[in-house]
């Protein structure tokens, strides 16, 4: 196989996918813990968007509280799981999916650090839905839920095109009892 110039770079783009959630994620949590006191609100969009410093010692939606070794030991597992699958797959054409891996690598790296360096996690995205408070979160709490997004999309996407469409298959198979043909299983 012959590479063009420039085929090599793209090898590891979904690394860059990561890297730039993780630097993001890494900014935005310096702002907050610099910028404002744990608890200190800033209204962004009245009652529905509010920048909230906080403080998690456990995983989504606060679940699991005081759990940091066991965090850092299944990130660290997911990560290496990850970086090794994206290497070996970088050129299958699964673009969606390696996307969506390169999203959740990033937003792992950036809340293992924290839990690494500081046993907790700083959340600071709080959204209200009328009377719901939706859990604080962070950014890269939004790489982890996105890439996760892609990885299911991506999952329907390949089941739909490996047993195509049950219309069209219907339709190919009444044609093929029309013709006297067996129906492909």
């Amino acid at each position: 196989m012959c590479l063009e110039k420039g085929d090599e770079e793209v090898k590891f783009y979904y690394y860059w996918i990561a890297l730039i959630v993780f630097v993001v994620d890494y900014i935005t949590k310096k702002m907050i813990e610099n910028g404002l006191e744990i608890g200190e609100k800033i209204k962004v969009l009245g009652d529905f968007f509010i920048i909230t410093s906080h403080r998690n010692k456990g995983a989504a939606f606060g679940i699991l509280q005081e759990q940091t070794v066991f965090f850092i030991c299944i990130t660290l597992l997911v990560v290496t799981g990850i970086v090794w699958y994206i290497y070996t797959n970088r050129n299958s054409g699964k673009t969606m999916l390696l996307i969506g891996l390169g999203l959740v690598l990033g937003g792992a790296f950036g809340n293992f650090l924290d839990r690494a360096l500081y046993g907790e996690v700083v959340d600071f995205l709080q959204f209200t839905f009328g009377s719901y408070v939706f859990p604080i979160f962070n950014v890269a709490d939004s790489g982890i839920v996105c890439g996760a997004g892609l990885i299911i999309l991506d999952a329907f996407l390949s089941m739909k095109n490996e047993n195509g469409d049950s219309n069209e298959r219907n339709k190919r198979d009444e044609h093929e009892e029309r013709e006297g043909q067996q129906p492909i299983q």
